[in-house]
């Protein structure tokens, strides 16, 4: 195996001298501060989450700020960026760190690591960021990084290859700057040794197994395919006087605690048109008239493990129906509508504005 030493050199000659990636939580030294944008990154592209944590940042500057804020408020700011549980996690966090270390946050590795939502890779960052502690960072980006540098074709997904790259990072980070060296495998993933890579820019070419010997497209290997379960949500806006049916999601499953329409699950796709959703009004709800219906496809939303599909059904009604009431849900107006966090496959749909359902 190539020498481990020269690819931290070569790296930190990369980081040093052509690195010019700029954001707001780089070189930041207060734990609060980077472990919000680990958390808004970890499944958000830079781009994206970097307005989030910007919000995020001004509206609850410490931990403090964070954990007495109202869930409903935090949910409705973070609302846009998917994948709730972290947001629920980051409150929870929170709120332990504010009791058990009085809003400080731990400088222990292993302290970090049992915060709930915090795993390796972001205990690694923290810890190496913000209290100089030799943890190297092992994400999707450094594993492709040093599979291919080194040309090891052990698939990154498997019990021998975690253990193999993991030990592997830990072997090539730099122990006296560990912050600066996480930095820099992290940027050197995102902007040069991406899954399609700007090889010809590379500082480390000369030296990269998986360039000199034509396997760029080959590594890193992975033994498992996600399957993907397919679901179809019909989104029944029922709206009346002025008010629109929205109840909140209990359930164990995607956008626990968010709000959303009433809604049908379906596992193909329902098809609708007038007649089917006359019928189903009758069926299911004992609505016998409406006073308008409108049909709209929802944009399709890819999940880590499903892809969401569906309608979005306004219908306008002539009475407010009994079976469609408290504690099932609440009617709102506009104001009282745009208090709520929806889901993302939501909230596409209205664009974040105010919620006009008239112009459906």
């Amino acid at each position: 195996m190539k020498n481990k030493k020269s690819f931290r050199d070569l790296l930190l000659k990369w980081h040093r001298e052509e690195n010019k990636r700029t954001m707001p939580w780089k070189g930041e030294k207060d734990a609060y501060k980077v472990w919000v944008s680990e958390i808004i990154l970890q499944q958000t592209r830079v781009d994206q989450g970097w307005s989030y944590y910007e919000k995020f940042i001004d509206q609850y500057p410490t931990v403090t700020h964070l954990a007495n804020a109202k869930d409903e408020a935090v949910f409705k700011l973070w609302e846009g960026l998917g994948y709730y549980t972290r947001c629920k996690n980051l409150l929870h966090t929170a709120r332990i760190i504010n009791e058990k270390y009085a809003g400080e946050f731990p400088s222990d590795y292993n302290a970090i690591l049992d915060l709930k939502g915090i795993g390796g890779y972001t205990a690694s960052a923290i810890a190496s960021f913000c209290f100089d502690l030799p943890y190297a960072v092992v994400d999707g980006n450094v594993l492709r990084i040093l599979s291919r540098y080194f040309g090891i074709d052990l698939p990154v997904d498997s019990t021998v290859g975690k253990k193999c790259f993991t030990r592997l990072a830990h072997d090539c980070l730099d122990k006296d700057q560990p912050g600066e060296y996480n930095q820099s495998i992290m940027d050197f993933g995102a902007t040069i040794c991406k899954p399609l890579p700007l090889c010809k820019k590379c500082l480390l070419n000369k030296q990269c197994v998986a360039f000199n010997s034509g396997r760029i497209t080959e590594l890193p290997v992975k033994q498992k395919s996600i399957i993907k379960k397919e679901r179809w949500f019909s989104y029944f806006i029922f709206s009346f006087n002025n008010k629109t049916f929205v109840q909140e999601r209990t359930a164990k499953d995607i956008w626990q605690n968010l709000h959303e329409f009433y809604l049908e699950e379906t596992t193909l796709d329902p098809e609708w048109n007038a007649e089917k959703i006359k019928k189903w009004l009758h069926r299911q709800l004992n609505i016998k008239k409406a006073k308008s219906i409108n049909i709209i496809p929802a944009k399709k939303q890819l999940l880590t493990h499903q892809v969401i599909n569906g309608y979005f059904l306004h219908i306008e009604l002539n009475t407010q129906p009994p079976i469609l009431s408290k504690p099932t849900g609440s009617w709102l107006n506009n104001a009282e509508l745009n208090k709520k966090a929806f889901p993302q496959f939501i909230h596409q749909f209205i664009g974040g504005k105010a919620l006009q359902l008239q112009v459906l």
